[in-house]
């Protein structure tokens, strides 16, 4: 294959209609029949990334091997595809014009007046092709965020357009993904809102070549002849995607569909084989028939949207299919639990995760969380904040420090046994510059760490946090029983902390979750989930 294949999808009706999972069920297709396959997210907001970006606002933030915050959509490339993304999988308007601005500053464009056309459309042009010019992909799937229509999105639909014209015939195409509401008082699926969607897309100069439809219902057949007739697409590119049980499930259901087929011939690309599935459904069908049930609680500030800890619940999934257990995330807030009220709260869960966060908000809930799963002997796990709250909670309450805090939460503390790392001391912009992405981990053998990662020496995991384990309280800590089982060593950064004579008792600096997959359940939510499930049954 000479030249790389570029599919564009975008979203029309509504937000939320899961363009990224449609865009990893038909990647995951197209590389289970052998083609090389990536995603790439382009974001019309003016952050530079989502870094800042409240998790309220936008969900969590993930965090790639190459240090770069990225859209949550990111974490289901790969997390469906088993292949890590980067700093190029994901780009803002905000990254656009800060480089157009900066190649202005620098002289680049020669006195021209700089302007939306065609300045900012061909910086997005670059940018979609980077990965495709790599030689390392036959097929680039593009995912634009927002919907049709929108203001912020007309430099991307252009870009797309024009793209799609220098490509030439059967190198570019536009997948349109939009919604067929079903209206009870009438009692039918209404395609008007497509008509209209699509409608608007070729008022941008782009016609979509297939159309996949979000629906609650089945879509007759009469019904697609009217929207492949009124929508100006062949019937056979009219896809159903109707509402499934589990993200997991979509890419069964677009096969089923022909999605991937009608793609390759849209691409002039041969079909090669029958997608190779077999490790994936055997995944679901664990997924689907669990022989156990366990309540895990998740502790954390941004509970009330799931979102926030998208990559945690997704761990969850991986996990819990691994142990033939269907896990029930309990959400639970934090600002809400006080040494008082603890046990009514956390009752009757079978493992308790602490989960990551920033800020002084809901942390003395956390504290009593890690409290109680350290004295009930409940499993527990801390992720980067979870970790920091369980070296506070040890250091209160097993060795006495009753003030000992981080200076994240009181800089006046007379036992700061969390600090800020050296580095960010003198950092005064806010984004992109925590510990981002992949760091080595030296494990200590015959730990827990050391066991649950299969004896290996060191690991590599990725990291997002400003504020550390103070190695001056190291030693006291270990004396009182808290090991540091897992150590940066470069930094000396003390990454994992556990403790003996308990049923399960870790915590961790970086963050597990962003790097467990479909094919690769993360070993520390394995585990986790294990003991849970062995102290149910005890």
């Amino acid at each position: 294959m000479n030249q790389t294949k570029y599919i564009f999808v975008t979203g029309g009706v509504s937000s939320s209609l899961g363009k990224g999972i449609i865009a990893a069920s038909l990647a995951k297709l197209l590389q289970a029949r052998g083609y090389r396959t990536t995603i790439q997210k382009f974001d019309p907001y003016i952050n530079v990334d989502p870094g800042t970006l409240n998790p309220y606002e936008h969900g969590e933030c993930y965090v790639t091997d190459d240090g770069a915050e990225t859209d949550l959509d990111l974490g289901h490339y790969e997390r469906f595809l088993n292949v890590p993304t980067s700093q190029s999988n994901n780009v803002t308007t905000g990254r656009v014009y800060l480089s157009v601005i900066e190649k202005e500053r620098r002289g680049e464009f020669l006195g021209k007046t700089v302007q939306v056309v065609p300045h900012i459309t061909n910086e997005i042009k670059e940018r979609m092709q980077h990965l495709g010019n790599t030689g390392d992909y036959d097929i680039v799937i593009t995912e634009i965020g927002g919907t049709v229509g929108d203001i912020e999105s007309l430099p991307y639909i252009e870009s797309v357009r024009q793209l799609v014209w220098e490509l030439g015939e059967n190198n570019g195409i536009v997948i349109h993904l939009t919604l067929v509401p079903y209206l009870a008082a009438a009692g039918e699926l209404k395609t008007k809102p497509t008509q209209h969607s699509v409608k608007t897309l070729m008022e941008s100069g782009i016609k979509a070549d297939i159309l996949v439809c979000r629906t609650e219902h089945e879509l007759s057949s009469d019904l697609r002849q009217k929207l492949a007739l009124f929508c100006n697409v062949k019937k056979e590119a009219v896809i159903q995607s109707i509402d499934a049980s589990t993200i997991y499930e979509v890419p069964n259901l677009m096969l089923e569909e022909g999605l991937d087929r009608v793609t390759l011939k849209k691409l002039d690309l041969p079909e090669k084989n029958t997608p190779d599935l077999k490790n994936w459904n055997q995944f679901l069908f664990r997924l689907k028939n669990p022989k156990h049930t366990v309540n895990i609680g998740l502790v954390g500030k941004y509970v009330e949207l799931q979102d926030s800890y998208k990559s945690i619940i997704e761990a969850f999934v991986h996990a819990g299919s691994a142990n033939e257990t269907k896990v029930n995330v309990i959400s639970i807030h934090s600002e809400y639990i006080d040494r008082d009220n603890a046990s009514e709260k956390l009752s009757g869960l079978d493992g308790i995760l602490v989960a990551p966060g920033f800020g002084g908000r809901g942390i003395e809930g956390k504290v009593e969380t890690v409290r109680y799963a350290r004295e009930n002997n409940i499993p527990f796990f801390g992720i980067c904040l979870g970790m920091q709250m369980a070296v506070i909670e040890y250091s209160r309450n097993v060795l006495g420090w009753k003030d000992a805090n981080s200076t994240e939460m009181n800089e006046n503390t007379p036992h700061p046994v969390i600090n800020i790392m050296e580095e960010q001391k003198t950092i005064t912009d806010k984004g992109g510059t925590m510990r981002l992405g992949a760091w080595k981990c030296s494990l200590e053998e015959g730990t827990l760490a050391s066991k649950i990662y299969d004896g290996v020496a060191e690991i590599q995991e990725r990291h997002r946090h400003r504020y550390e384990f103070n190695s001056a309280y190291k030693s006291d800590l270990q004396k009182a029983g808290l090991k540091t089982s897992g150590v940066n060593p470069d930094t000396g950064l003390v990454e994992i902390i556990e403790l003996d004579n308990h049923p399960f008792f870790i915590g961790v600096q970086y963050h597990p979750e962003y790097k467990s997959t479909v094919a690769n359940p993360h070993p520390l939510f394995v585990n986790f989930v294990k003991a849970a499930v062995k102290k149910k049954s005890n």
